[in-house]
């Protein structure tokens, strides 16, 4: 008798399980993932950027407006090539 008794004991624990579970599923709800990921932390502080001393600055600026020149150059004897084979 002991058997069976377990057997409905378990069936009837399986069957409230699964009707709590199919109530939970069909009722829509917010979970709390959702709203922390929307919500940005305060807290959270940018890192800090080390300093870059004046002359390695100074020299790369330099750099980026000599190479940004030379792409202007570039782009503008491009752009009267491609003229010139339109009007031909």
């Amino acid at each position: 008798m002991g058997q069976q008794s377990n057997k409905n004991i378990k069936r009837r624990r399986r069957k409230e399980y699964l009707r709590r579970k199919k109530i939970a599923t069909s009722t829509p709800t917010v979970s709390i993932a959702k709203k922390v990921s929307t919500d940005k932390p305060e807290t959270k502080k940018p890192a800090a950027k080390k300093a870059v001393p004046a002359k390695k600055s100074a020299k790369k600026l330099a750099k980026k407006a000599a190479t940004k020149k030379v792409a202007k150059k570039v782009a503008k004897k491009a752009a009267k090539k491609a003229v010139k084979k339109t009007e031909e």
